[in-house]
C-alpha cells in the first residue's frame, strides 16, 4: 500500500505545476521526516529536476535565495517555499561548504548527498515516498544514522556533528554506532564552523525535549572545540 502524507495546498500546487511542465518534483527532507513522525513541519522544501532558470520561468516572480546552489523561493500567502534543483556537491575544501555544485536530473544522486537517512526521504502525492536509504526503518527504530559513510558525511560538513546530537535530543533518538564513532573522530573539524552556527545548534538542543543529551557534547569530545572554557563550565554544571 502506498504511503500517503498530507501536503499543504500551496506546496502541492507547486509540485503539480512543475510536473505539468515535464519536471520531477518532491517535498523533501525535514518536512517529510516530521510528517511521518506526526510532528508539524516548520517549512516545506521542494526538490526538482528543473533548473533554477526553468523554475523562474514557470512561476514568474521568485526570490533568488541561493542560485549558486540551485535554490529559488516561491511565495504563497506570505509563506516561502524553497525550490532546489537536484544537485551533486563537489569537493568540500573548508569542511563546511562545497566548492561547487553540479545540477543533475537524478533524484537519488541528490538524496545521497544529504546528512542523515531520516532527512533523505522525498515525497510526491502521485508517486508516494522515495526512501532509498531506509529512513523509515531508522524512524521506527528511533535512530540517527548517516547516509552512506559517516566519516565522509562529517568530513564534508563538520556542522553535521552537532546536528546529529541536536536531532537526537529533539526526537529522543539514539545515535547509531558508526555515526557516533565518526563524530568523535571528526570533532576537531568544528574549528571550521562559526561560533554563531554552533550556538544555534546548542540552543536548539537545550530547548529540546531532551536537554539532558548535552552530555553527548562532552562524551564525544566536541566540548573542546565549542568555545574557550566550555568543557570546564560543562563539568561544573554536571557536578551541581
Amino acid at each position: 500500500m502506498k504511503l500517503t502524507m498530507q501536503v499543504p495546498k500551496h506546496a502541492e500546487e507547486i509540485l503539480e505545476q512543475l510536473n505539468n511542465h515535464g519536471f520531477e518534483a518532491y517535498v523533501v527532507g525535514g518536512c517529510v521526516r516530521d510528517s511521518l513522525l506526526h510532528r508539524v513541519p516548520g517549512d516545506w522544501d521542494i526538490t526538482t529536476s528543473a533548473r533554477p532558470e526553468q523554475v523562474k520561468a514557470i512561476f514568474g516572480h521568485t526570490i533568488d535565495t541561493g542560485l549558486q546552489h540551485g535554490t529559488v523561493t516561491i511565495m504563497r500567502d506570505k509563506v516561502g517555499y524553497e525550490v532546489t534543483t537536484y544537485r551533486i556537491d563537489g569537493e568540500y575544501e573548508d569542511g563546511r561548504h562545497p566548492k561547487e555544485v553540479e545540477f543533475t536530473s537524478n533524484l537519488l544522486e541528490d538524496l545521497k548527498r544529504r546528512d542523515f537517512t531520516i532527512n533523505a526521504m522525498a515525497y510526491n502525492p502521485k508517486e508516494g515516498l522515495v526512501d532509498a536509504f531506509e529512513g523509515i526503518r531508522d524512524l521506527k527504530e528511533k535512530r540517527i544514522r548517516c547516509v552512506g559513510n559517516a566519516l565522509e558525511r562529517f568530513t564534508e560538513d563538520a556542522l553535521r556533528i552537532l546536528r546529529a546530537i541536536r536531532f537526537s535530543a529533539q526526537l529522543g533518538f539514539s545515535i547509531e554506532e558508526s555515526t557516533w564513532e565518526a563524530i568523535k573522530v571528526i570533532a576537531p573539524n568544528l574549528i571550521h564552523v562559526s561560533k554563531e552556527r554552533i550556538q544555534v545548534e546548542l540552543t536548539k538542543l537545550l530547548l529540546s525535549d531532551h536537554p539532558e543529551k548535552i552530555w553527548m557534547v562532552d562524551e564525544t569530545g566536541i566540548a573542546d572545540y565549542v568555545t574557550s572554557g566550555f568543557p570546564e563550565v560543562f563539568e561544573r554544571e554536571l557536578e551541581r
